[in-house]
């Protein structure tokens, strides 16, 4: 067990409230370990994680995988080589009203998602799409499952040079449809996701881990033509409170990833979920890019 960082202070401060051993330099530390935990600048992923799996040292990288997607399969590629498992901090997927979910879920038509932030330092290295949206990307592909065959996008930037909100709508094969909104220049925090379906509506408060599913009564139906009466929206739904319980989000991923590596389980989020994140999140800079320039060639 041991810590890495270049910055020395940070690395002193680690060890010293973990009480663990440091190291300054980070091959010294990758000899040592069969796993780790990549949490370091979007920037420097490839670099430390192609360091560490020519170790054959088991991985948990954060979000996004790498910058790029060329990075990301390098990252996958050096994965295969040295047999070692890759998983993609995703910890959304994790998230306790999630979880308590999954009972409910049943081919989603319709999913929104809200994600707003203060303005902080961190993260803005990147676009907002790859520091808060991509969480929400992830998470949407893991419940439609299904390709995304059309994509718009928009996104200003307010406070740095690159997009600080952005909303994107994605289209799915089989008609599904997903709103994202995305921002890191909100007064106050909010983490909700809405989930439509056939069965009925779900609200998810990923902040508190409830959240309630207006599911239809059972007996109820809607038949084209044919009157319907109903002297109430309780008539029709019923409402189930969603109680996240457990361990929180970050604990119950790490016991995953351990979990994993002893192979008691498969890697909840993989590498190659955290490359299709990190594609859609890319196509939707790109088409934040195109429309920013269509504004300004518009004003010119």
């Amino acid at each position: 067990m041991g810590a890495h960082d270049t910055d020395r202070a940070r690395l002193a401060e680690v060890g010293s409230s973990l009480e663990i051993p440091t190291e300054i330099e980070l091959d010294a530390l990758l000899g040592q370990l069969d796993a780790a935990v990549i949490a370091v600048p979007t920037i420097a992923h490839e670099e430390v994680a192609l360091a560490a799996l020519e170790h054959g040292v088991h991985l948990l990288i954060e979000k996004p995988i790498a910058p790029t997607l060329d990075a990301a399969d390098r990252i996958l590629s050096a994965a295969r080589r040295s047999g070692a498992l890759v998983q993609i901090g995703h910890v959304e997927r994790f998230n306790a009203a999630l979880r308590a979910a999954e009972a409910y879920l049943d081919e989603p038509l319709f999913v929104e998602s809200h994600r707003l932030a203060p303005f902080g330092v961190r993260g803005t290295d990147v676009a907002v799409v790859l520091d808060l949206m991509i969480h929400d990307l992830d998470l949407v592909l893991s419940l439609v499952q299904r390709p995304v065959t059309a994509l718009t996008a928009v996104g200003v930037p307010v406070l740095t040079s690159s997009p600080d909100i952005a909303n994107a709508r994605l289209e799915f094969e089989g008609g599904g449809v997903a709103n994202l909104t995305a921002s890191r220049v909100s007064l106050e925090r909010m983490r909700k996701l809405r989930i439509f379906q056939r069965s009925g509506y779900m609200s998810l408060d990923l902040a508190t881990g409830t959240g309630e599913f207006l599911r239809l009564r059972d007996g109820v139906s809607f038949n084209p033509g044919a009157p319907f009466e109903a002297s109430s929206l309780a008539d029709i739904v019923e409402r189930v409170p969603i109680e996240g319980g457990g361990p929180d989000a970050l604990s119950s991923e790490l016991k995953s990833f351990i979990s994993a590596v002893r192979g008691r389980s498969p890697v909840v989020v993989t590498g190659e979920d955290g490359r299709r994140a990190l594609s859609v999140a890319l196509d939707i800079i790109g088409r934040i890019e195109e429309h920013v320039a269509d504004q300004s060639s518009t004003r010119a």
